[in-house]
């Protein structure tokens, strides 16, 4: 598996805050999949120089399929994790995991249906009348919510295999995706803009493509936990408002399947639906958290049997690195 891996060197802004003589400290940031677009502030943050200003030299370890990147944070092997939503974070709590969301770079989880256009299946409720394609992650998780807030059923899923043809094939089906990702193959392979219905919009609101680490760390060097947090932030600022060609040609270079149509278009998404930049970032910055939007995803998740109820739910994250406004003046309209 490739790596991409910044070695910071000195500079001004360096010798300014940290002095001379200090060493830019090591860190390895694990993604939760393979090199793509929304991950881009991180990238962003290595190929920009950012990081190397925040005296840090950051490894990205990318996921995979067949990988098990959250294992590596507890054994001391990684410094921070790219979590993908908040059912991970208090699944870490219930099995005594030591660790804490420090930041939520996406406001909105990018999960979503697909449908045919005009077919009368343009609305999250007609969905209802519909059969869905649904992944076995998705049905323990989004899907359990949708049933028990909404009234969907077992019998209307159908397994969703990660292969667009049968959804291609029946215009009458729905099918789970990505607002950033799916969309775009049906598009090329099938020819057509599908209808887009993000879950986040109609309540399932996970903060998503979260930062965690270990407690220990947060306790004993808080101002390299910090640092990272920041410096991730602006990476972020400047991928989606700035210039990202670095940034992608380090994606493409950590996976070689991704191409710049599918970066373009996933850019484009996460930007026209909030994803990464919108609600209480506007005012208090990306990675923005609260308690109660936590409050709110534990509530429905217990409702829905995906955690148990009585968890201590708050032993899954803190507020301490983020909704200080780093970076806002980037933001351009």
């Amino acid at each position: 598996m490739s790596r991409v891996r910044v070695r910071a060197l000195w500079c001004v802004a360096v010798l300014l805050v940290a002095g001379p003589g200090l060493a830019a400290e090591k860190v390895t940031f694990a993604t939760n999949w393979k090199a793509q677009a929304e991950h881009g502030g991180f990238y962003q943050a290595v190929a920009d120089g950012t990081y190397a200003r925040y005296n840090l030299e950051v490894t990205i370890r990318p996921g995979g399929p067949q990988s098990n990147e959250r294992a590596l944070l507890p054994t001391g092997r990684i410094e921070f994790l790219m979590g993908g939503n908040l059912n991970q974070a208090f699944s870490a709590v219930k099995e005594g995991i030591p660790s804490k969301v420090v930041a939520a770079i996406m406001q909105k989880d990018p999960q979503c249906f697909m449908t045919h256009p005009g077919q009368g299946f343009d609305s999250f409720d007609s969905l209802k009348r519909t059969t869905l394609l649904v992944g076995k992650g998705g049905f323990n998780s989004f899907y359990q919510w949708m049933m028990a807030e909404y009234g969907f059923t077992e019998g209307q899923v159908k397994p969703y295999t990660f292969n667009p043809a049968p959804f291609l094939a029946d215009k009458k089906l729905a099918q789970q995706g990505y607002v950033t990702a799916e969309p775009f193959a049906i598009e090329r392979q099938g020819g057509f803009k599908p209808n887009i219905i993000l879950l986040a919009d109609h309540g399932y609101d996970t903060y998503a493509t979260t930062i965690e680490t270990r407690n220990d760390l947060i306790e004993k060097n808080p101002d390299l936990v910090q640092r990272f947090v920041d410096a991730s932030i602006i990476g972020w600022y400047n991928y989606l408002y700035g210039d990202s060609k670095s940034a992608n040609e380090l994606i493409k270079k950590d996976n070689s399947e991704m191409d710049d149509a599918q970066i373009m278009f996933s850019i484009a998404k996460m930007k026209e639906y909030g994803i990464v930049d919108s609600g209480d970032t506007l005012k208090l910055g990306i990675g923005a958290m609260n308690e109660a939007r936590y409050k709110s995803f534990y509530d429905k998740m217990t409702k829905a049997k995906v955690i148990d109820a009585g968890l201590d739910y708050r032993k899954s994250y803190t507020l301490q690195f983020v909704n200080k406004g780093v970076g806002l003046e980037l933001r351009k309209p």
